[in-house]
């Protein structure tokens, strides 16, 4: 999912400008003095360090120190045929003097950040995990008891949680089996497990989610469940069913028996947390298929939602669901933010999550109440055979939209007269409208259109990049 470099810094800056600015912040999380102890520097999802050797009088002097090269080209030199993505997408923890880091093919490393040398490695192929055919992974998290001189680092290797001790790198063969879990057990209609993000750390719960295949390939497809477990022994804890059963709130927006065969509306992503709560912040995807929901009427919770579920038990303290019966592939990629906002004199602990339309939801982390409102307003509906829209979806107030919603002729290049005119052409074989135009069938025929511009596209917006907060 590539954005250019002016997107990514408009996504990153926005929250900054929100939370740090028009919206003063009492208190915030952040990474730990010099450390970096989670994926987004800390649980509440702050991407912010404070650290200042680096800044604008220096930046221009900076250079390469060391290169570190992946120890998966070790397997790929020693196997030819074996293939697997070479480029990083891992973020390194800082932790305790040392980098840890994920690799592709499931693997992990230490590394001394001053020399840049590899001081243990997990070769997750030979413990019987791993990820034979590569893929792309976020990296690792940690977990430590200081009580017990306990500092682990966690991995989803394949379809493994793998638990290993950080000092050695070697597998905690107390945690699961022999220092592992299996994350496809249980799960139905499922050909194999795969996840890219890393495990959620909530007090002593690990909470996981999985990657499912959000096209229709078939008519039952895998659950998105999102399960909790112990960070000591690998028991399972809690799961939550996404799409809940009969009996679970929320199962009356699956109608005619869809939840039995839908899958999806997972958590592909990082969530966050906040410890002093006991709550999980968990952002979720659309549920199968991606652009046409004719097979699941009904809103569809808890697709393209926020939950907010208690670590310990996995139990549902709030929710919102952001776009309903979603047909865009407007799920959730970023990683909720936590921050401590005054707004009207009034102390919020909040958390905000940035979209793929181009949103900026923010709430009462502890109630789930919106800090300004979201009013639901009429949207476009489909003439795609079967399909049933929702006639609504919400709309923040505040913040303003960080984006381009929806396209109009007005928004075409002009550089040259020429350009317009190409421009115009090409549009115009499309339909196009306001955010939430729905997808249409393509149609050949004179006066026809070969089926609908959707701004935002389903890249965002804001996707797994996210954003960021600074301190004011």
């Amino acid at each position: 999912m590539r954005r250019s470099w002016r997107q990514l810094a408009g996504a990153c800056a926005l929250v900054p400008v929100l939370l740090g600015g028009a919206l003063p912040a009492a208190a915030q999380q952040g990474g730990a003095g010099d450390e970096w102890r989670s994926y987004a520097a800390d649980a509440g999802g702050s991407k912010y360090s404070p650290l200042d050797q680096i800044g604008p009088g220096n930046v221009q002097d900076v250079r390469i120190a060391w290169r570190w090269r992946s120890v998966d080209h070790e397997l790929a030199d020693a196997d030819p045929e074996l293939q697997f993505n070479p480029t990083l997408q891992a973020t390194p923890l800082m932790i305790g003097g040392r980098l840890l880091m994920g690799t592709n093919l499931g693997q992990a490393a230490a590394i001394d950040p001053a020399t840049g040398e590899t001081v243990w490695v997990y070769r997750a192929l030979e413990d019987g995990a791993g990820r034979p055919r590569g893929g792309s992974t976020r990296g690792v998290s940690f977990w430590d008891d200081p009580q017990r001189d306990d500092e682990r680092v966690f991995i989803v290797s394949g379809q493994q949680l793998v638990a290993l001790d950080a000092q050695t790198g070697n597998p905690l063969r107390e945690f699961g089996a022999g220092g592992k879990v299996d994350l496809a057990a249980g799960v139905p209609n499922l050909e194999e497990y795969r996840w890219t993000a890393v495990p959620l750390i909530c007090r002593d719960t690990v909470i996981i989610g999985i990657f499912v295949i959000d096209q229709f390939e078939k008519r039952d497809q895998s659950p998105g469940y999102i399960r909790g477990y112990d960070a000591v022994t690998g028991r399972l804890k809690w799961t939550f069913n996404t799409i809940p059963r009969p009996g679970e709130f929320g199962h009356e927006t699956w109608e005619d028996g869809s939840w039995e065969h839908t899958g999806a509306a997972n958590m592909w992503t990082v969530g966050s947390a906040d410890e002093e709560l006991g709550y999980a912040y968990v952002p979720t995807a659309t549920a199968t298929h991606n652009w046409y929901g004719g097979h699941r009427p009904g809103d569809n919770l808890f697709a393209e939602s926020l939950l907010c579920l208690d670590c310990e038990t996995g139990e549902r303290i709030w929710h919102f669901q952001a776009v309903h019966h979603g047909v865009w592939d407007y799920d959730f990629g970023s990683t909720p933010i936590l921050a401590d906002i005054t707004v009207d004199r009034r102390p919020i602990r909040a958390v905000a999550l940035v979209s793929k339309q181009a949103f900026t939801y923010v709430f009462d982390r502890v109630t789930g109440e919106p800090v300004w409102p979201i009013e639901e307003r009429p949207v476009p509906q489909s003439d795609v055979p079967g399909e049933r829209l929702s006639p609504t979806q919400p709309f923040p107030t505040w913040p303003l939209p960080f984006d381009l919603q929806g396209i109009t002729e007005d928004d075409l290049i002009d550089f040259t007269p020429e350009l317009r005119a190409e421009a115009l052409e090409i549009f115009r074989q499309y339909r196009s409208g306001p955010i939430f135009t729905p997808p249409s069938l393509r149609d050949e025929s004179p006066g026809g259109t070969l089926g609908t511009l959707q701004v935002p596209s389903w890249v965002g917006g804001s996707n797994w990049n996210g954003a960021c907060t600074c301190r004011p």
